[in-house]
């Protein structure tokens, strides 16, 4: 089992300094990767469905991620997750590639849809076309990574006689992590991906999606290039040993567990706690 955190660039993590501290314990402690959180806007008064209060603090994703990597050696820096149908896709690109760069080819590229509707509309994005914006976005950042002579024709991009470089430490680029729990998720993580990531689980609820996902192979082909899709999982409540054998007899690959603490001192202690009780 990997074990990793969420949530590096939020809350009393927003602080440099903590943002620092709890990075380098991480990675000393043995956990595998860091994982961001992401709202470029937050609904005020919060309404359900958002997940946080309107004050909350939440450092940019790849800003945070590139003051991890240098300050830290090895440890893997994911997106959990990039708001893809928010973007313009070719700037994500560049920023994400030049992420990977800096870091070493670090970067694990978590992706959503989004769910927020106030988020999209203070945008200025369509909400009901994120979906179509999502494949689409995955298409484009694939094509401006991998090929030499890009083009693409699409409904939402269009582009060719164009360069972006530098191109990513890896060949095509990192890996993508598909975040949700929809058919059209479960479809992009089997068809697509090479991960799928589901946030604020519990035993149930994991076993529901992977069974989604299951009945989507059953649908989609899986190019051979993708290898087995790895699974990653946030469980919902805090960790105990039981609910570690459970998530390992699922076929859980990675575990991103929410930092337990509300400031540095708190957030080191769990890093401890974790790193002694199921790590090393």
């Amino acid at each position: 089992m990997k074990f990793a955190l969420f949530g590096i660039n939020t809350g009393p993590c927003a602080d440099p300094a903590v943002i620092k501290s709890v990075s380098v314990a991480a990675e000393k402690a043995g956990f595998e990767s860091l994982w961001t959180g992401e709202h470029v806007v937050l609904p005020d008064p919060q309404e359900p469905p958002s997940p946080a209060p309107p004050l909350t603090p939440l450092l940019h994703p790849s800003t945070a991620l590139a003051n991890i990597a240098a300050i830290t050696d090895s440890i893997g820096l994911g997106t959990g997750i990039t708001l893809l149908a928010q973007r313009n896709a070719l700037v994500l690109a560049k920023e994400m590639a030049s992420l990977d760069v800096l870091s070493g080819g670090r970067l694990i590229l978590g992706l959503g849809a989004g769910y927020l509707k106030a988020e999209f509309d203070a945008l200025g994005v369509n909400f009901e076309e994120r979906g179509a914006r999502t494949d689409e976005y995955m298409d484009v950042m694939r094509e401006i990574w991998s090929s030499d002579n890009p083009s693409f024709n699409g409904r939402f991009v269009s582009f060719s006689g164009i360069q972006s470089r530098p191109k990513p430490a890896r060949a095509g680029g990192p890996p993508y992590v598909m975040g949700g729990t929809s058919p059209a998720a479960f479809r992009r993580a089997v068809a697509r991906c090479q991960g799928w990531y589901g946030f604020a689980m519990d035993h149930d609820t994991t076993a529901s999606c992977l069974e989604g996902l299951k009945r989507a192979g059953e649908k989609f082909d899986r190019p051979d290039s993708l290898a087995e899709l790895e699974i990653s999982v946030t469980p919902r409540a805090p960790l105990t040993g039981e609910d570690l054998k459970r998530y390992e007899e699922l076929g859980v690959d990675r575990l991103i567990l929410l930092q337990s603490g509300r400031n540095q001192e708190d957030l080191l202690a769990f890093v401890d706690q974790i790193s002694g009780e199921f790590i090393q």
